[in-house]
């Protein structure tokens, strides 16, 4: 699927628009996205910020993960939907969170990663590459 995916908050005072295909779309099933979720995992695609526009008012929440790596959220400043990561402005790359999508079927999961952290509650989709901890390169 090419073209523009577009998603937004549960309120819909943030929206955003992607362009292309995305650099990867998948599954993470750490510990920090399962607590940010609420659920087992967050879904995400992975864009360069040259292709997304965001607009609305967001508030960001920088958390440091276990790796060391900070992770930078973005959740709607009226209904606190989780839209996106990456600072607008200062990132190279944002990524989306396929539940945020207006057409969840553009949603194509190919990986998975931090599997070895998942809860055990959790079934880990067929069909996708499983990585214990974050794919480097």
């Amino acid at each position: 699927m090419s073209g523009t995916i577009t998603g937004g908050c549960l309120c819909g005072a943030v929206r955003y628009a992607a362009r292309g295909e995305p650099k990867f779309a998948g599954f993470c099933f750490c510990n920090d996205c399962r607590r940010q979720s609420g659920g087992g995992y967050i879904g995400f695609m992975g864009y360069d910020a040259s292709d997304v526009t965001i607009t609305g008012a967001v508030l960001t929440h920088s958390h440091k993960l276990s790796d060391g790596r900070v992770a930078d959220r973005n959740h709607c400043a009226a209904c606190w939907s989780l839209v996106f990561g990456g600072i607008i402005g200062e990132t190279d790359n944002h990524t989306i969170y396929a539940g945020s999508l207006d057409d969840p079927a553009r949603f194509r999961p190919t990986i998975g990663i931090n599997v070895s952290e998942k809860a055990p509650w959790v079934l880990v989709p067929e069909g996708i590459a499983v990585f214990d901890r974050m794919p480097r390169g």
